[in-house]
């Protein structure tokens, strides 16, 4: 080992004098006062300074704050929360999270619970409002419970620029990564195979994927648990596919958290911020992870889309069988069905479910999970729902009774809409994680001849900004055909 020798590193007065005159003083970060007057629809502290409007994440309305200017736009600041002034009386005593205003992932953690809930029923409304939709038709938001550690699947960043590894979030505007391998949300399994990979990714030094270069091998870390079970799905997405390193890192893995049955390897070569390659690899254990949420038992592979909080989903998955009130007369159509979880729950009372989604894996996946509850009512089509009404010709009977709609957050094609309506299905059934995608497509189908009858919140996503809603349209029967 290299002994440090004290002469060297002594600095020669001489040359610590020219340092210190070339050295380029560093200007103090720019402190403003801020008075938070709303949140935005992302749930982040909105104010004013010199009329020019400031955004500050983790600030609330009612407050005054010091908030420290990180970029200075033409017609808008962004600032980070320096010190609160005076505070909102909703605001928690103390934080559940101790890196809240680091990560910035969950802005309204540190709001009490209904402060909350009608954060996110205002945020229906508006979206309402603004659509010139019925806004007291917007129910109260149904709590969660629990609303800490219930998230069952997540999708972390690895980064090595300085010191050990980080597994975590993107610092919100920024590419650099905030550890959270003590996250509130996370269920707590989640935070123990994060800590023990980021420990393991330095122990055998294996190699981690620099955004700036494009260089290393691994990229994210994809987990799922199946709470009634307590087992979990591991999936190591890396630039390329890898024998010498993933695998031993997947059998540490397995040795130190046993509960981990499976560990996949997804290989995702791209430069861009897309998480999930095309390919995936087994490497460890079963090929998909088996759990349950409500009355059904669900195969769910590695990079299929699924609810990441049970409860509430089961909650959901329930109030949409009892709207729909289906006998074993009636044909659903579920767009967008991914494993088959509404599907699933409807083809309990309902004679016939065709289920559509485009990820072939995912379909796949709801294949099987019929076949694992014994429901042989269920058929699943892949294929985009902008082209698939083609496809469908001739297995839906001229009366429809059901259509279900779970999009991703972009909402609908008008195509979609406008080809859906064609079938006159007798009621619609739309569940959205987007307030204002959801409503702008309800409007659409309010001019295509359905009516709104009931919209229920859900707050699927506790301490975050976002709300799940779903709604139930009826085929409004005075309207012109």
């Amino acid at each position: 080992m290299k002994k440090n020798h004290p002469e060297k590193n002594k600095t020669t007065p001489g040359v610590a004098n020219k340092t210190a005159q070339k050295a380029i003083p560093q200007p103090a970060a720019e402190i403003l006062k801020i008075d938070i007057t709303q949140l935005d629809a992302d749930g982040v502290g909105q104010g004013f300074y010199n009329r020019v409007p400031v955004s500050v994440p983790g600030a609330y309305p009612k407050e005054v704050v010091l908030a420290k200017v990180e970029h200075r736009g033409q017609y808008r600041i962004a600032a980070l929360l320096h010190r609160i002034l005076r505070r909102n009386p909703q605001r928690r005593v103390a934080s559940p999270c101790s890196c809240s205003n680091e990560c910035l992932g969950c802005v309204l953690i540190n709001l009490n619970d209904q402060a909350q809930l009608d954060f996110k029923h205002q945020r229906v409304i508006d979206a309402f409002i603004s659509n010139r939709l019925n806004p007291q038709l917007v129910a109260q938001p149904l709590a969660a419970e629990p609303n800490l550690h219930y998230r069952t699947n997540s999708k972390l960043v690895i980064s090595r620029q300085r010191g050990p590894t980080r597994i975590g979030l993107y610092r919100r505007g920024s590419h650099e990564v905030v550890g959270i391998e003590d996250c509130p949300l996370h269920h707590p399994l989640i935070n123990r195979i994060v800590q023990v990979v980021a420990e393991e990714i330095d122990r055998q030094r294996i190699p981690v994927y620099n955004q700036r270069t494009a260089r290393g091998l691994l990229r994210y870390l994809l987990i799922r648990v199946a709470p009634e079970s307590g087992n979990a799905l591991v999936t190591f997405v890396s630039r390329e596919h890898d024998i010498r390193f993933l695998p031993k890192l997947g059998k540490w893995l397995q040795h130190k958290v046993p509960e981990v049955i499976s560990v996949h390897q997804n290989i995702n070569a791209s430069t861009g911020n897309v998480i999930i390659g095309s390919q995936t690899i087994k490497m460890h254990g079963a090929p998909d992870l088996f759990d349950r949420v409500g009355a059904v038992r669900l195969r769910i592979g590695p990079t299929a889309f699924f609810q990441v909080n049970h409860q509430q989903a089961a909650r959901a998955y329930g109030l949409i069988r009892d709207w729909a009130k289906l006998t074993k007369y009636d044909t659903v159509l579920d767009l967008y069905c991914g494993v088959g979880g509404i599907s699933l729950h409807l083809a309990q009372d309902a004679g016939k479910v065709i289920g559509v989604e485009v990820v072939e894996a995912a379909v796949q996946n709801a294949r099987a999970n019929a076949e694992l509850n014994r429901l042989e009512n269920c058929q699943f089509i892949a294929g985009d729902a902008t082209t698939i009404f083609e496809k469908l010709d001739g297995k839906i009977p001229a009366k429809l009774a059901l259509a279900c709609l779970n999009p991703p957050r972009k909402g609908c094609e008008v195509e979609v809409l406008e080809q859906l309506a064609a079938l006159r299905p007798q009621q619609i059934i739309y569940m959205s994680c987007d307030p204002d995608s959801l409503a702008r497509d309800l409007a659409q189908l309010v001019v295509l001849g359905y009516l709104i009858s009931k919209v229920q919140p859900l707050d699927m996503f506790p301490q975050t900004a976002h709300v799940e809603t779903l709604v139930q349209l009826v085929k409004d029967e005075n309207a012109a055909r």
